[in-house]
């Protein structure tokens, strides 16, 4: 190694807390609990709905109440935690998480339920932003910052379908509570954890008045466009409610904007939006995640209902796309972020996603697991994992500390609008794909079970032609990070200068790569 870049990594190592690595174990638990509950209610979902006598026109607010909170609060959860401190922000966020879900798990009735919900939302949007900025600011040296966030984008990649299983196992063995019993355990060693474990660094703090407007404005312009998407999927694009939500969105927004360019201490400094490598990071991740979320919701009702599988082995189903994930981010990602330029992770990573996604677009009713599903969702996971992995790391880097929690929501909304969109636009394409086949082939069937034959036929019609629409979503994907995203030499480190007068500035020092 050159005396340069050892004098680098010195410089780096110095201000490294020496309990960075124990930390990361609490934040990567904390941030596992996020992501599965995203996924884990889904699986509950029918019996919590039977038990509590919850209406079909009422079932979606379980997820919907939980979406609104997370989606709407996430910016503001982000300038908390600069305002107050990460740590701080972090343990406060897994308490509240954890009595959230004491009250889902207690729920007596549909109001209960619905406002443990929402709760879960609001402590989650602080939590979230709070463990990755917190990621941000205590990995500094690349080789380490590669590691860091190559476990941190397995799970936050590989952590719904972990969701799956989990949700599965307790449904069926035990009681669907336990879907929201089971963060308390993960909240208290996290807290925990955090309490002891975690030394923020000191001078990252924003400590500038809140933006009041800002907030405002950004959390019912985001409500309104997560609202518009949900309310799609039950109720249709034209909908007069529906339209209303998106033109309500837009003028929101758009006002958000031009208050955030005028004030002295804006909720976002649009210098964290219009940087361009950031601006492809979020968008890349937006799309991709609208890809993926509406393949969980079709490939668990395509095992369930259309092969019949259990809950638990419907989760079992989904541990190749895991094990591709937990692989791209910690092995390829993590050995590569050093050594070439993030866009040469992401774009790749994107298209063998696409390919996975591009098999599974041959299911048929009787389409053998092994065959189809199998490698689908095992490239499907890669090209995620790989992809994540760089894409979270650089969306933080060479952020500002006092601005690394609201670049760090930004991240967090990106996925969860992505998430509320690809939901809503992906189920609305599966299921006029299926009215329309069930329509032109209804009629030659003279038996009930022709009948129902074709019904099985057109839900997969219905999931395939969806499916293609993802394949597309992630080529788009691709091509901006390849485009937009052009940030990086490799081997290089990156050290920030720690007094006030030139924070948040870089120093790129090239490292000879071993």
């Amino acid at each position: 190694m050159s005396e340069t870049a050892a004098t680098a990594r010195r410089a780096v190592g110095a201000g490294a807390d020496a309990n960075r690595w124990k930390a990361l174990v609490f934040i990567a638990l904390a941030q596992l609990m996020v992501v599965l509950d995203a996924t884990i209610v889904n699986i509950a979902l029918p019996s919590a709905q039977q038990d509590l006598g919850i209406s079909d026109g009422n079932r979606q607010w379980v997820v919907t109440a939980y979406a609104l909170a997370f989606g709407g609060l996430l910016l503001f959860g982000g300038r908390i935690a600069d305002l107050w401190g990460r740590k701080r922000a972090f343990v406060l966020g897994l308490g509240g998480f954890a009595v959230a879900s004491a009250l889902g798990g207690a729920a007596t009735n549909e109001a209960m339920m619905f406002g443990a919900r929402a709760l879960q939302g609001v402590f989650g949007a602080l939590l979230a932003p709070a463990a990755l900025s917190l990621l941000a600011v205590m990995f500094t040296d690349g080789k380490e910052r590669a590691k860091a966030f190559g476990i941190y984008g397995a799970i936050a990649g590989g952590g719904g379908a972990v969701g799956l299983i989990l949700g599965g196992f307790l449904t069926e063995y035990l009681d669907w509570r336990w879907t929201f019993f089971v963060n308390i355990p993960f909240a208290i060693v996290a807290a925990a954890g955090a309490y002891f474990v975690i030394r923020e660094p000191a001078g990252g703090r924003n400590r500038s008045p809140l933006d009041i407007p800002g907030v405002v404005l950004s959390t019912v312009g985001l409500v309104a466009l997560v609202y518009g998407f949900t309310r799609a999927e039950s109720e249709g694009w034209s909908d007069s409610v529906t339209i209303g939500m998106f033109v309500a969105s837009a003028v929101l927004l758009a006002a958000f904007v031009a208050v955030e360019a005028r004030v002295k201490a804006p909720l976002l400094p649009l210098r964290v939006l219009t940087e361009r490598n950031r601006g492809g990071i979020y968008l890349s991740l937006g799309l991709a995640i609208i890809a993926m979320f509406g393949l969980f919701l079709f490939l668990t009702y395509y095992l369930q209902v259309v092969q019949g599988y259990s809950p638990v082995k419907t989760g079992f189903a989904f541990l190749p796309m895991i094990a591709g994930m937990i692989t791209g981010s910690t092995q390829i990602g993590t050995r590569l972020m050093t050594r070439v330029a993030p866009r040469l992770l992401m774009g790749p990573g994107f298209l063998v996603a696409a390919l996975g996604m591009l098999l599974l677009t041959q299911l048929e009713i009787d389409t053998s697991y092994a065959a189809v599903l199998l490698p689908g969702m095992l490239l499907l996971g890669l090209g995620m994992g790989t992809a994540f992995m760089p894409a979270m790391s650089l969306a933080t880097q060479g952020v500002e500390p006092r601005d690394s929690g609201v670049a760090s929501a930004m991240v967090n909304t990106s996925q969860q609008v992505g998430g509320a969109i690809g939901t809503a636009l992906l189920n609305t394409i599966a299921a006029s794909a299926t009215t329309s086949y069930i329509a032109d082939h209804i009629g030659g069937a003279s038996s009930r079970s022709q009948q129902q034959l074709v019904q099985l036929q057109g839900q997969v019609q219905g999931y395939t032609s969806a499916i293609w629409f993802a394949v597309g979503i992630l080529v788009a994907a691709a091509v901006i990070a390849l485009t937009f995203i052009t940030a990086g030499r490799p081997g290089d480190t990156m050290v920030t200068r720690s007094s006030d007068e030139t924070a948040g500035d870089e120093l790129r020092v090239p490292v000879v790569a071993h």
